[in-house]
C-alpha cells in the first residue's frame, strides 16, 4: 500500500516538472483551492450543486480567479445521469503586481453520467455548454468535455477511509469566435490534465491534493490543486 501511494506522488511530481512556455514566470507553481458541494432535496430528483474556487498565479496572494458557481440539478428516476442548470460569477486577476480585475457572468448547462470499468475504475463523463458575458467583450459561448477517473487503492469502492487516485482531462472549445469588433479567438480554448491522490474521510467527504497542467495557445502552466468534495 505504501509503495502504491509513493508511486502516485512521484507520478504527480513528474507532471509538475514539464516545460512551460509563456510570459508567466515558469518557476512559480500556481495553486487552486476549491470546495465542491452537492445535495438532494428530500431524496427526490431535484437538488443543488456548486463550488467555490480561489485560484492563484503563485501559492497564494496573486489572484488568478475567484469563481463562485451554483446550479439546480435534476436526476431522472432510474437513469444514471444528472442534469444541471447553473450560474457562475468569475473575477479574474492580472498576473504580477497589478490589482486590476475583470468580471464575467456565466450561465451553463451540463450533463453528468457515471461509468464503471472492471472492479476499481470509476469514470464520470461531463458535458457542459456555457454562455459567457465577459467584461468588455461580446457575448461568448464555450463547449467543455471532461472525463474523470477515480481508482480506489485500499478498497474496491470509495467508502470511509479510502485512499484513491484521481485523474481527469478536460477539453474546452470556443463557440463564438469573434469577441470584439477587431478580435477573435481560436477554436481551441484550453486543455486541463490532472492527477491527484485522494482520501475519503467518509463516503460523503473527500479531499484531494494534486497537480493540474493547463495548456492554451499562449500559456502552459502547472497548478497545485487542493480540493474538498462534500455531499450532504
Amino acid at each position: 500500500m505504501k509503495k502504491i501511494i509513493l508511486l502516485a506522488l512521484v507520478s504527480l511530481s513528474s507532471i509538475c516538472s514539464s516545460t512551460l512556455h509563456s510570459q508567466v514566470n515558469k518557476n512559480k507553481l500556481g495553486a487552486w483551492y476549491m470546495y465542491f458541494w452537492n445535495t438532494q432535496i428530500k431524496q427526490g430528483p431535484w437538488g443543488f450543486q456548486g463550488d467555490v474556487q480561489y485560484r492563484n498565479w503563485n501559492s497564494i496572494g496573486d489572484l488568478e480567479q475567484l469563481l463562485l458557481r451554483g446550479g439546480l440539478t435534476y436526476t431522472p428516476k432510474n437513469a444514471a445521469i444528472k442534469f444541471t442548470l447553473g450560474y457562475g460569477n468569475i473575477q479574474t486577476g492580472t498576473y504580477g503586481s497589478s490589482n486590476e480585475t475583470s468580471m464575467e457572468h456565466r450561465i451553463y448547462q451540463e450533463a453528468l453520467f457515471p461509468q464503471k470499468i472492471g472492479e476499481r475504475f470509476y469514470l464520470t463523463h461531463r458535458l457542459r455548454h456555457e454562455q459567457r458575458f465577459v467584461e468588455n467583450q461580446d457575448f461568448r459561448t464555450r463547449y467543455r468535455y471532461n472525463m474523470f477517473v477515480n481508482v480506489p487503492l485500499n478498497k474496491k469502492e470509495i467508502t470511509d477511509h479510502t485512499f484513491y487516485l484521481a485523474f481527469y482531462n478536460e477539453l474546452f472549445i470556443n463557440g463564438q469566435r469573434k469577441i470584439t469588433s477587431n478580435r477573435t479567438v481560436a477554436l481551441f480554448d484550453r486543455n486541463r490534465l490532472y492527477g491527484a491522490l485522494g482520501y475519503a474521510i467518509k463516503k460523503q467527504m473527500k479531499v484531494q491534493l494534486g497537480i493540474m497542467r493547463q495548456t492554451t495557445d499562449a500559456l502552459g502552466k502547472n497548478q497545485m490543486q487542493l480540493s474538498f468534495h462534500h455531499t450532504f
